[in-house]
């Protein structure tokens, strides 16, 4: 996992600490409206792919993210922005950016 010296911190991080589950709920974030892929979400977060999958499985089971089928071999996902949590997630996340 990246460790980030407290000044190049995320919002997040900053205040949930940067343990895998705040640093793929953030990623998703940021890249909300795109499709992406594990491997992509590990190789620009700087995680693991096994921490990853761990994580996207949580937030299945949460219905925060949503599989999108393109081939059987590859896993894609992106945030269910009908979820009513994750509408409050993005809101979140919006307002946390902000401020300063």
């Amino acid at each position: 996992m990246k460790k980030h010296s407290p000044e190049k911190m995320t919002k997040l991080e900053k205040i949930f600490g940067g343990n895998a589950q705040t640093i793929t709920l953030e990623y998703l974030l940021k890249n909300r409206g795109k499709i992406t892929y594990l491997s992509g979400i590990a190789e620009e977060s700087g995680l693991s792919h096994s921490s990853v999958a761990r994580m996207i499985e949580s937030l299945l089971e949460n219905d925060i993210v949503k599989e999108i089928k393109i081939s059987k071999q590859t896993r894609t996902f992106a945030l269910n922005e009908d979820n009513e949590i994750t509408k409050l997630l993005i809101g979140f996340y919006k307002n946390v950016k902000n401020v300063s």
